[in-house]
């Protein structure tokens, strides 16, 4: 019966392997570098169900059916997801509904992949148990030993991970419903010696990564908005993403968006979801008009979108430039559309340039190397992966594995003038809709000489 499983399991992994292969070829052709983590990802919940099996089927019934539709659901969803957008494109259909049960999909093979990490820890020290035994025996010419019934290591191994995946799910689950609006304000004094006394104390707010596809609580946007609006700041930056995929996600938060306010007006730049990358279109007019569509919201909300291109302002008759560019990333998988150059067109007049750049990676390979005229550069994107620890004196994020300045306030250690980058954890969510340790962020920064 268990090699018939064996047997069962590995020839419908096959097909869902090469049939994957094509769904994602045809449908997310975007995303087809992943596929091999995809297929990581259905072997290792064949591993982990062969790992509990023998336990499930030993409960009753009811209970018994209800683990084993559980378990299976989320990769019956990507299966679901799959073969039904070779029908109907769900991300032009309901946006809102792909991103909520990618969300699911997302925390239930989290907490999967903990429980996994024991079981292999522990099926390692079996081998190596095994290993030991046998051979210890087979030198010594002895009999080797029935196993003891006393509970091994390895077992209390798979124990804990079993029993921690279950806490994963529940932290996750946590981070969804009680810190996804939990926004915090944070407050950078920035350091500028060479900057004229007129623009001591200016006051700028950043904001970035709204993901307005993932967002599904109004008050809790109205509320940010009434609390950056209160700091009654000379700016306001936001720094791309405004949604995951098309630009319709954005129409139902339009009223409450087009309230904020600053003196000097507010700011914004396109983030690497913003140009409808991620979404297969049936012609490349569709995609177009849909980017066209978006550069028409930021002209209903009142906020100018720089395109690679700046604008001057005047601060207490001090010339500032704000230039803005497309994304631009050092890492080939996200768009690089940026041109630098031609967005500091028009700005040798200002005494104070802030530059809006999406990705904190083109600060690290362009504006920090060949830029020193730019003090100031506000980017988002990481969002801090949504997941870590910060206190203090510490702290941690998965981020910081994939960028270099993932959260917070960087100098550049090369200049001799200051030089800085500000990142920002974003204030929405993609993927998992929640957050843990990594809290959504309101940025106060203000001009200190």
């Amino acid at each position: 019966m268990a090699k018939r499983t064996i047997y069962l399991l590995g020839t419908l992994s096959l097909a869902m392997t090469i049939g994957g292969y094509f769904i994602i070829a045809a449908s997310y052709p975007k995303e087809l570098s992943r596929f091999p983590f995809f297929v990581l990802i259905l072997l290792l919940d064949l591993y982990l169900w062969l790992s509990v099996r023998r336990r499930v089927f030993s409960w009753n019934k009811f209970l018994k059916y209800i683990t084993i539709l559980s378990y299976w659901f989320p990769l019956l969803l990507v299966i679901s997801m799959g073969v039904g957008s070779l029908f109907v494109n769900i991300y032009l259909w309901k946006p809102f509904l792909a991103t909520f049960l990618g969300g699911i999909i997302f925390m239930i093979y989290s907490a999967k992949l903990f429980a996994i990490i024991f079981l292999l820890f522990a099926d390692l020290l079996k081998i190596i148990h095994h290993v030991l035994r046998f051979s210890w025996h087979k030198k010594k010419k002895t009999p080797c030993p029935e196993k003891t019934k006393q509970i091994t290591r390895a077992k209390f191994l798979g124990n804990i991970g079993l029993i921690g995946g279950g806490f994963v799910l529940s932290g996750l689950i946590i981070g969804a419903v009680r810190w996804a609006y939990d926004f915090r304000i944070r407050r950078e004094y920035i350091s500028l010696p060479m900057i004229p006394a007129q623009l001591e104390g200016m006051k700028m707010v950043q904001i970035s990564d709204l993901h307005l596809g993932s967002w599904t609580n109004k008050g809790a946007l109205q509320d940010a908005v009434d609390v950056i609006n209160e700091e009654e700041a000379d700016f306001i930056f936001f720094t791309g993403d405004l949604v995951n995929f098309v630009t319709t996600e954005a129409y139902r938060y339009k009223y409450i968006l087009k309230q904020l306010k600053a003196k000097f007006d507010v700011f914004a730049v396109l983030g690497n979801h913003d140009y409808g990358d991620y979404v297969k279109w049936a012609t490349l007019a569709e995609k177009e008009q849909n980017l066209r569509d978006l550069e028409t919201f930021y002209d209903e909300l009142g906020w100018h979108l720089l395109r690679n291109e700046s604008k001057l302002a005047k601060v207490r008759n001090i010339p500032v430039a704000i230039v803005g560019v497309d994304n631009w990333s050092a890492y080939e998988r996200f768009p690089r559309y940026g041109n630098l150059e031609k967005a500091l067109e028009g700005t040798d007049t200002a005494l104070f340039k802030i530059l809006l750049s999406h990705d904190p990676t083109h600060w690290d390979k362009e504006v920090s190397l060949k830029y020193p005229n730019i003090p100031l550069t506000l980017s988002g994107h990481t969002h801090g992966f949504q997941f870590g620890v910060e206190l203090k004196n510490f702290r941690w994020s998965p981020a910081q594995y994939m960028y270099k300045r993932w959260a917070g306030l960087y100098a550049n250690p090369a200049t001799d003038t200051p030089q800085y980058l500000y990142v920002n954890r974003g204030l929405g969510m993609i993927g998992y809709p929640g957050r843990i340790g990594i809290l959504p962020e309101i940025t106060v920064l203000e001009l200190v000489s």
